[in-house]
């Protein structure tokens, strides 16, 4: 107990934190912050410092779950974002050293925990073969499970949604006839979006069999099941050519072990003038390793790559990168409309599940969040393209076409 009160004392100075101990005293830390509203929360089994000192993350998760750790001020994203702003990462210190032996330490257990074709079935299925009603309880309505583009802040998520499909698809500069591979397609509202807005026929690929079955009854109830189709198979498994391909939140779900290969495997199912779009989260410092919180109940055998591991990766693999945009606030904004949709649905989530997976909905939602606002998470947006002469040579073409995407 001592050593938490000596470590909250030293890293709580932006806004008011409060703890009430398991023997029904209280220590409160920081000083009032009108930027960030004040927290109150109680531990109630000593247990649970043992836990938080083993590993920070999973015991305050844990112990939120289970009720061993309520809040009776302000709501988890509060005492996230509370934390986390008194740490932000650009306010850090650089320490090479310390660098070095996380970089190593991530390698290692990366390196025992390569995602196999089997593998990569069932960690999909951990989280994307959850209820179908869950992610209508909090998404657009096109279903759209990835970060968002905010034109205006204060744009809703569905206008956002729509903004991030129009800015992904103007960088592919596809033109009618085309064929699209969509890999890791989702609902299915990128694919969709893609052959109404140009007409090109479009392969959707996905492991989620829950996923499948949405994307295939939206093509049909669209009229479209004939050019836009939806497949089960595994990226490695696809043959054939396509004239674009896209990967919206695929990357971090293929296992360091397997990023070349997934990079290699895109360009060859490439035509000659082929053009790839990828989207993934990434790490704005270097290679790290991934929560045991997430490991464990959010993304199993999940990594989020930082910009060197991508590009490393595809050394001497012969196609251009052509394009790289960073987004850094884009998903906190996502991701906070998605929390608040989800604290509007308590009822309807807990009924559906119960309130320790409520809960463990929440602290994922809000440690995301907060990673993004005050953390290394960033989003990549990567364009390759197999020859050098089939895009334009500037990137008005990108401006002027998204423009007419977004009507």
């Amino acid at each position: 107990m001592a050593l938490i009160d000596h470590f909250l004392s030293r890293a709580i100075r932006r806004g008011q934190l409060t703890l009430t101990k398991p023997d029904g005293s209280t220590a409160t830390f920081g000083t009032p912050d009108p930027a960030l509203a004040p927290v109150s929360f109680t531990i109630h089994d000593t247990a649970v410092y043992r836990a938080i000192l083993a590993d920070p993350s999973l015991g305050v998760a844990e112990a939120f779950m289970d009720g061993r750790l309520t809040i009776e001020q302000g709501d988890i994203m509060d005492l996230l974002m509370l934390a986390t702003s008194n740490s932000r990462w650009e306010n850090g210190v650089n320490n090479l050293a310390a660098n070095r032996w996380r970089t190593m330490r991530g390698k290692i257990r990366h390196a025992l925990t390569r995602n196999q074709t089997v593998r990569s079935k069932r960690n999909v299925a951990h989280h994307y073969d959850l209820s179908d009603r869950l992610y209508d309880l909090f998404l657009d309505a096109d279903k759209q499970y990835s970060c968002a583009y905010y034109t205006d802040p204060a744009n809703d998520l569905d206008t956002a949604q729509a903004d991030k499909k129009a800015h992904i698809v103007a960088k592919l500069a596809i033109a009618p006839g085309m064929r699209v591979l969509d890999v890791g397609c989702g609902w299915g509202g990128m694919a969709l979006y893609i052959h109404a807005k140009t007409g090109a026929e479009v392969l959707g690929i996905t492991l989620s069999e829950e996923q499948l079955k949405v994307a295939r009854r939206r093509a049909e109830e669209a009229g479209v099941a004939d050019k836009v189709r939806f497949e089960l198979i595994d990226y490695r498994d696809m043959t054939g050519t396509f004239d674009r391909i896209v990967s919206v939140g695929m990357f971090e779900h293929v296992g360091t072990k397997n990023f070349r290969t997934y990079l290699s495997k895109c360009r060859d199912l490439l035509t000659p003038t082929g053009v790839m779009l990828m989207h993934t989260i990434g790490r704005a410092d270097g290679p790290n390793f991934t929560d045991k919180f997430t490991d464990k109940y959010i993304f199993p055998g999940g990594y989020i790559p930082s910009l060197s591991e991508i590009l490393e990766s595809n050394d001497f693999i012969r196609w251009f990168i052509t394009d790289i945009e960073v987004l850094r606030l884009h998903y906190a904004l996502t991701l906070r409309a998605w929390y608040d949709r989800t604290v509007a649905q308590k009822d309807a989530i807990v009924a559906l599940y119960d309130v320790r997976f409520y809960r463990m909905w929440t602290f994922y939602l809000a440690g995301a969040a907060v990673s993004f606002t005050n953390g290394s998470l960033v989003n990549y947006q990567i364009q390759f393209s197999r020859d050098r002469t089939t895009l334009p040579l500037t990137r008005d073409y990108m401006v002027e076409e998204e423009r007419r995407l977004r009507g």
